[in-house]
């Protein structure tokens, strides 16, 4: 049984690893996200204390879904970063180094410094790298000559002072043909930056423009209708299948490569920018994409429905790094854990329960203004929503916007990260016992 909260408050802090810590252990978890700890946080409670490692080399924990906040300047930094040390499950080890190679084949993790773990099961959930490089120019821009973005917490904070500073001119926002976390976010900047022009008086003067690579502005239609209304009744231009490819700072220009089949497919245009917000493309980390775990994509290649690895059965993936075909969010990273531990706990105590499956639940909760959002859930297997509550998410709605701004960040920390939020699967059933939308 799983001790009392209680118990769990009184116990000490994690323990970080020193040269006299064990080098094996029942279960090592790569990546200390969000994923990772809902993960490392039940399981080193229920297989005891010094049985789960954690490999995570970062000293702080964002909770990234609040950058966007931060970019549009309604919250503070502070409220959407911890000290990994205060998240990290008191009864797991943290290693505190970065993950070099895995070696399935001797269930060994080698780390950074070329020390060894070896393992009895393996989860990894590593996460995303960000790819600022893959566009050129853009490292050398990114933070001076307008150019921001709110996926990197050392640049989330000059997206909302770069606004502050816009008088005219064009603000581009850009989506990359890459697979990214949460891809509502590159599109949510751009209406609250429609918003803050419009409170500052100088929304006439600036041509607020979107360009994405993908050929739509949501990948679920239901939710894309919604996405292209909000667009038009703020004047926001959506450019698809527009891929930016070069940033040239000290000019101020964005040159975007035509992606697609029809005619233009391959033609590269430049335009001019006064303020630039950029969604680097990402891809998996080198030591995964190059390891025997992963498939011709570099992620994960994990089952889609139980999240075990389709070739290494004590493996297991969740979230951002693994192959999963949905949405790359916290809520599908949630909704993967419960099923997770429940068919990794199964293996590792041989109870024999019968597996669990994902769905491809995800949410995307699409910030349309300071108190108004969409707030899309879905399966990205089907492609069908998966709402929780009675009324119909594709509407802006204050609630919706509270829920999100206020009421999960505290979810996310208090529950989440302790492994005891899998996602609002009961909650539905008393909100939206129907499915009535």
């Amino acid at each position: 049984m799983f001790a009392s909260r209680s118990a769990v408050l009184r116990r000490p802090c994690a323990r970080l690893m020193s040269s006299a810590a064990p080098s094996s252990y029942k279960l090592v978890v790569i990546g200390g996200g969000a994923g990772g700890l809902a993960v490392a946080s039940t399981l080193s409670e229920r297989l005891g204390r010094g049985a789960v490692a954690v490999v995570e080399p970062s000293d702080v924990h964002y909770q990234q879904p609040l950058f966007t906040f931060v970019g549009a300047g309604l919250k503070p930094l502070a409220d959407a970063r911890r000290p990994m040390a205060d998240v990290m499950p008191p009864d797991a080890t943290w290693v505190r180094s970065a993950a070099a190679a895995v070696d399935p084949a001797a269930n060994a993790v080698t780390l950074a410094d070329g020390s060894r773990l070896a393992y009895d099961y393996l989860v990894v959930a590593a996460g995303i790298q960000l790819d600022f490089g893959a566009v050129r120019g853009l490292p050398e821009a990114l933070g001076k000559n307008g150019v921001a973005s709110n996926y990197s917490p050392a640049h989330v904070q000059q997206t909302f002072e770069f606004l502050q500073r816009l008088r005219h001119g064009n603000a581009l926002f850009t989506m990359p043909a890459t697979p990214i976390k949460c891809a509502g976010a590159p599109q949510k900047i751009a209406y609250l930056a429609e918003e803050l022009l419009r409170e500052r008086g100088v929304r006439d003067a600036v041509d607020i423009r979107y360009y994405s690579a993908l050929g739509k502005i949501f990948g679920v239609d239901k939710y894309a209708a919604a996405m292209s209304r909000v667009a038009e009744s703020r004047g926001v231009g959506v450019n698809l299948f527009q891929d930016l490819v070069a940033v040239d700072g000290p000019a101020n220009t964005a040159t975007f490569k035509q992606l697609g089949s029809g005619p233009d497919a391959g033609r590269t245009t430049t335009v001019s920018y006064e303020f630039l917000h950029v969604t680097p493309p990402m891809k998996p980390f080198d030591f995964l994409s190059s390891s025997p775990l992963a498939n011709a994509a570099g992620f994960v290649d994990v089952h889609p429905h139980s999240l075990q690895h389709v070739r290494f059965p004590n493996v297991y993936s969740l979230g951002d790094c693994s192959s999963l075909p949905t949405s790359k969010t916290a809520a599908a990273a949630a909704a993967q854990s419960r099923v997770l531990k429940h068919n990794l706990l199964s293996q590792i105590e041989g109870s024999g329960a019968p597996a669990a499956e994902y769905d491809g639940y995800t949410s995307c909760p699409l910030v349309t203004a300071k108190h108004k959002l969409v707030l899309a859930e879905f399966s990205g297997y089907s492609g069908k929503p998966h709402e929780t509550f009675f009324f119909n998410q594709a509407n802006e709605h204050a609630f919706s916007y509270w829920l999100t701004a206020d009421v999960l960040p505290e979810v996310y920390w208090k529950s989440m990260l302790k492994g005891t939020w899998c996602g609002p699967a009961t909650i539905r059933k008393f909100a939206n016992p129907t499915s009535s939308n």
